[in-house]
């Protein structure tokens, strides 16, 4: 035996309204979702590689001297030449090129 009863009108009228805003509610949310994933994607695909600016530099070595050795890192390019028996290090910026420092390595006789 069933003791439902039928609801009342104004009770329906309730549970529409409130159904009707679930709806509502739930189509804004998946709106809202869609858009930043759709953000997401776009800033995804259009990422650009941020490629060095190649300039031409010139840097003047000392008569006689030979390069030995070069070495890329992150923060440093580092440039090993001799120079008359005399063991020197050159660093250099990688973004700018500029050099950082000199390091001359002499033996103690």
């Amino acid at each position: 035996m069933s003791d439902q009863r039928p609801l009342d009108p104004e009770a329906t009228a309730a549970i529409a309204k409130v159904r009707r805003l679930m709806m509502l509610i739930m189509a804004g949310t998946f709106l809202a979702l869609g858009l930043v994933l759709a953000v997401i994607g776009y800033r995804v695909s259009h990422v650009e590689e941020s490629a060095p600016a190649f300039a031409d530099v010139t840097e003047t070595l000392p008569a006689g001297a030979k390069v030995l050795a070069t070495a890329i890192g992150d923060d440093h390019i580092v440039v090993t030449i001799e120079v008359n028996g005399v063991t020197e290090l050159r660093t250099f910026d990688p973004d700018t090129l500029k050099p950082l420092g000199r390091l001359r390595l002499e033996q103690k006789h």
